[in-house]
């Protein structure tokens, strides 16, 4: 029976996709659930499956747009898979020795191996006599005979000497690379091409400004030290500071809604919610699955959720609507080692956070200069909705939110002050 694979659809707004790879060759045999080919779309790369067992006839080419629905091959379902070959027998005798067996013949052959090589260094070096002294010192620096000799007849403290202290040849120092006049080129996937499209609009078509601040981590930092372990056993997953500050941006958000607004035509769109996209580094391209509703989750939440969205889009599982939408984006630039950036913002969303490496820096507390674990955020915004104002004011309660991490529990306010009522 000849069954058609047809290209699924990865979600209502896309009609068309382009075959990324074939991940089986055509008139190979697979088996059934498995993974046949890798679609890009301009949001994602999605695999398709085999539905059933059988030999596959290819009929779109790598690099091919296709429609929705479209079929991209055939399986033959009347070819079976040929049986794997078999060596239980030699494999089941080999299981069955016995472990002291093993270990005798383990122990016989580094017998052997050392007694061959002590008898090529006898043979090569038995008249060169070794003080006391420089077989100390080659036991210390790990060298060796050969290392040390070069037609001498005997090795004394000097021979070593001259040995450990020369400087290294540029040659032996620094791996020297072969001069090359290649180059390679390859085609960009459709993720990419709609990313490069995407980030170039966004220079044209926003009045985008980048306002800066800076944030001690010190408090975070002992607050996951103290509590990581406990956070494992309860959990199951460790905490990082991705959620603390997703966290911290839902909140700082019911201080300055605008950060979380767009545009949409003449109309302000202002949501209620707080749907945070956080951005992952894939191989296909960055992608940036969302957070719904990070204003009414727990740090515990948002961390496992953002855990199981950079797995799935990292493994290339990750689904179109896991990807559609979000009012707010969050880039990490700093696991890659970054100190400060601008970050692009993510249309039709406003604002963007950008976090970076954190640095241990001096910085003046209370009057007296100290070392503190710093790290520079950065808010891309479109200035035709934000306002200065509120570009620096919600990086301030940010900082505020993070330095003082129990006010998350507070929605943000001074604990005296809720005790006090004012």
């Amino acid at each position: 029976m000849i069954i058609e694979i047809k290209v699924p659809s990865p979600g209502e707004s896309i009609t068309e996709v382009e075959i990324g790879s074939w991940l089986v060759q055509d008139g190979a045999v697979v088996a059934k659930d498995q993974e046949i080919a890798e679609v890009e779309s301009d949001k994602a790369t999605l695999t398709i499956v085999a539905s059933e067992g059988g030999k596959i006839a290819i009929k779109a080419e790598e690099g091919e747009a296709v429609e929705v629905g479209a079929v991209v091959c055939t399986i033959d379902t009347s070819v079976e898979a040929p049986a794997a070959e078999s060596g239980q027998s030699q494999s089941q005798s080999t299981d069955k020795e016995p472990a002291s067996n093993m270990k005798d013949q383990g122990s016989s052959n580094e017998n052997q191996e050392s007694r061959i090589k002590d008898a090529e260094s006898s043979t090569e070096h038995d008249k060169v006599k070794v003080t006391s002294v420089a077989k100390e010192m080659m036991k210390e620096h790990g060298l060796s005979v050969d290392d040390v000799i070069n037609g001498l007849k005997r090795l004394g403290k000097k021979e070593v000497e001259a040995v450990v202290n020369a400087p290294q040849t540029a040659a032996a120092a620094i791996p020297q690379k072969e001069a090359t006049r290649d180059e390679e080129r390859e085609r960009m996937s459709s993720l990419r091409r709609k990313l490069s499209a995407r980030l170039v609009s966004v220079k044209n078509e926003t009045a985008m400004l980048t306002t800066f601040n800076e944030i001690d981590m010190s408090y975070v930092m002992d607050m996951r030290k103290k509590y990581q372990q406990k956070f494992v056993d309860t959990h199951g997953f460790k905490v990082g500071f991705m959620s603390f500050f997703t966290k911290a941006v839902a909140t700082a958000m019911d201080f300055h809604p605008m950060v979380n607004a767009q545009i949409d035509g003449e109309e302000i769109v202002m949501p209620k919610f707080v749907d945070v996209g956080i951005a992952v580094s894939t191989p296909k391209g960055l992608m940036v699955p969302i957070v719904r509703n990070a204003e009414s989750k727990t740090i515990p939440a948002i961390e496992l959720e953002i855990k199981e969205l950079a797995e799935k889009a990292r493994n290339k599982k990750i689904t179109v609507e896991e990807l559609t939408g979000g009012t707010f984006t969050i880039t990490n630039g700093g696991v890659f080692g970054s100190l400060l950036s601008t970050p692009i913002i993510n249309p039709p969303q406003s604002g963007i956070l950008g976090m970076h490496n954190i640095v241990e820096r001096p910085v003046a507390i209370n009057g007296q200069v100290v070392i503190r674990p710093m790290m520079y955020v950065a808010l891309s915004y479109d200035h035709r909705i934000i306002d200065g104002k509120d570009s620096v004011g919600f990086l301030v309660k940010l900082k505020e939110l993070l330095e003082n991490p129990e006010r998350l529990l507070t929605g943000g306010k001074d604990a005296g002050e809720l005790m006090l009522g004012i």
